[in-house]
């Protein structure tokens, strides 16, 4: 089929799937235009159909699915849609292994344990991956490699799992796919993820299983009122306001003193409790912190201190943040960004879109340790290699042992491998 992104020049064809075909784009290096066919197709290619408009419901399926994770935190190869029917994508060399992951054992899950599809899509376990030793765009895939996508296809699960409940839509499976970014040498989610890459049961109800909507806009929206006792007390705030705005959460910043003008304060409060938008107030105050308490004497919503300690009396200071009356309640973090996210947390209970970013730092922290660790360890390798070369009777050695353990999930994850 003729690409509709008559726009751009095209390169020669990389590859051509069942349902879409990937060009090279001279004109923007590093990077393909992934064009959807209308097409459909059913038993492994077996029997294909041709379908007026799955091209177009395809494409935006993706480009959404992928501007969310992308929003929130997760390294995809999507760059952006560039028509109805095509997305322009990060030049991947594609990891033959489909990564599925199911909340219920539903489908081919049941049929595939312990079967193996007849060797179309084999089931392969990690062991197998690591011991193909592949390599993609440089990257030899190891252990290392093997952990990111296995801990990454859990984060993106949950990601959209928790953006379709809004929709009273549960999430039961879905399918993914892992790429080498051939620039960066990164693993990222790449291919597609359309409507034949899950299946989904409003209300919890296989009978209704629908897979030809996307609604992923949280309803909920919140943000953060952070009041402060002085100006001179706003580059700390700011830090703070910085900190939501990687979290996608409005933050308003406000001038007030509950010792000097209490009605002022009480007033600011309410005028934020009338209009029905979630709040949480963080109180910043260093020397003698009264907007905190005052805030969680007055006010239902969630408060937070966050004062602005000097090096001279801050271990003084800090008691009016700690020690509280009864019936109050208004914990304190010292740090701005701490303050941000304890205000997202309280945001991603009901905000999926915050939530998810809350989701992805974890696993992007997770990530990079575990690349941390590796590059440790390539290092220690090195060293202990370059000692070798010194005659035994000069080098000691402390022994060491190592431990991995296997952290445990309610999700089925099952990888195959894909001809």
């Amino acid at each position: 089929m003729a690409p509709a992104a008559s726009d751009l020049k095209l390169g020669k064809k990389v590859n051509e799937g069942k349902t879409k075909e990937v060009y090279e784009l001279p004109e923007i290096p590093g990077c393909v235009l992934m064009q959807s066919k209308d097409q459909i197709t059913a038993g492994n290619a077996a029997r294909k159909d041709r379908m007026e408009g799955k091209a177009a419901i395809s494409n935006t399926t993706t480009s959404c699915v992928f501007q969310l994770l992308q929003e929130a935190g997760i390294k995809t190869a999507f760059v952006r849609k560039q028509s109805d029917t095509a997305f322009i994508a990060a030049h991947c060399e594609m990891i033959p292994i489909e990564w599925v992951c199911r909340r219920i054992a539903t489908g081919s899950f049941l049929k595939r344990n312990p079967g193996d599809d007849a060797n179309n899509d084999p089931q392969w376990s990690e062991e197998q991956i690591i011991e193909a030793k592949f390599c993609f765009a440089g990257l030899t895939i190891g252990q290392t490699e093997v952990d990111i996508m296995s801990r990454s296809t859990q984060a993106i699960f949950e990601i959209l799992e928790k953006a379709w409940q809004p929709q009273n839509c549960t999430l039961v499976d879905l399918k993914i796919e892992f790429g080498v970014n051939v620039l960066t040498k990164e693993i990222v989610l790449a291919d597609v993820i359309d409507n034949d890459s899950w299946r989904l049961w409003p209300a919890g109800d296989r009978s209704q299983q629908k897979d030809k909507q996307l609604l992923l806009k949280s309803k909920s929206q919140g943000r953060v009122v952070v009041l402060m006792g002085s100006s001179s007390d706003l580059s700390h705030c700011e830090k703070i306001k910085k900190a939501c705005a990687t979290f996608g959460i409005p933050c308003e910043l406000r001038v007030t003193s509950a010792h000097k003008g209490p009605d002022e304060t009480l007033r600011i409060k309410a005028e934020y409790e009338g209009d029905g938008i979630p709040t949480v107030f963080v109180a910043v105050a260093g020397r003698s912190n009264g907007l905190g308490p005052v805030m969680s004497g007055n006010t239902a919503y969630p408060v937070v201190n966050c004062p602005p300690l000097s090096a001279d009396w801050g271990t003084q200071d800090v008691w009016s943040s700690l020690r509280l009356p009864s019936g109050l309640s208004c914990p304190t973090t010292l740090s701005p960004e701490g303050a941000a996210q304890f205000a997202a947390q309280i945001f991603g209970l009901n905000n999926h879109l915050v939530w998810a970013k809350l989701r992805s730092n974890m696993l992007n922290t997770w990530i990079s340790l575990k690349l941390a660790d590796k590059k440790l360890r390539e290092c220690s390798f090195l060293f202990s290699y370059r000692e070798s070369m010194v005659p035994a009777r000069h080098i000691q050695r402390d022994g060491y042992r190592t431990a991995k353990k296997h952290a445990s999930t309610s999700l089925l994850c099952t990888l195959f491998y894909t001809i």
